[in-house]
């Protein structure tokens, strides 16, 4: 989920309301699919108010949830005492992980890179804590590829992520995956319409693989 900031206090309690409207219409089993491979030690990245914790299979030895946002976080820890494994939900940045060196089987990203301030720190974050051979799973929206619709995206950007919790609509964000030195593959691209009456989106599923 789009990880707040101090300026805008009212999102996480805006997106508590709106989250769910989005999981019916299909963001519910796109979370499922992007935490199935998950396994071990792993770290979610703005766990938002836990939507995906119902969905970590039981080859997961651990979650560590990241919220920064006190009312989702709140949301998340009732969530996570009924998650099917071990959830451990904490104040929290992408861009300020607190693990270990090399660390982590698997970091989650759930509609969160979008948000935080700097992509290139927090997927540095991510490298770091990451054991040779983990993954980063994400499931996020991106830059379309339609020229008109992608200068509409940069046109919107600026006021989107002062009133949406930082998000940008524009953010090439498996590219910058691929950029930060993992390798990624079983990238699926699609279209989804998070609300009735909003366009359909380009969003990505995929997995990324430290070398």
């Amino acid at each position: 989920m789009p990880e707040t900031s101090p300026h805008t206090p009212t999102f996480g309690r805006a997106y508590a309301r709106v989250g769910p409207r989005m999981d019916a219409r299909g963001a519910t089993e796109h979370r499922r699919r992007l935490v199935e491979p998950a396994y071990g030690v792993v770290v979610e990245i703005g766990a938002g108010y836990g939507a995906t914790f119902p969905f970590y299979p039981a080859a997961v030895a651990s979650v560590l949830a990241l919220e920064p946002d006190p009312t989702l976080r709140g949301l998340a820890g009732a969530a996570a005492a009924k998650a099917p494994v071990p959830v451990t939900v904490k104040d929290g940045a992408a861009e300020a992980l607190p693990a270990s060196d090399a660390s982590v089987d698997v970091v989650v990203s759930s509609l969160v890179l979008c948000s935080v301030a700097d992509q290139s720190v927090a997927l540095a974050e991510i490298v770091r804590v990451l054991r040779p051979g983990g993954s980063l799973l994400f499931y996020e929206h991106v830059r379309s590829r339609h020229r008109v619709l992608a200068a509409a995206e940069d046109l919107l950007t600026p006021l989107w992520t002062r009133v949406a919790g930082g998000c940008h609509p524009n953010r090439d964000t498996a590219a910058m995956i691929a950029g930060a030195g993992l390798n990624v593959h079983g990238l699926e691209r699609f279209g989804f319409s998070a609300l009735p009456g909003n366009p359909r989106l380009a969003h990505v599923l995929g997995v990324a693989a430290k070398p």
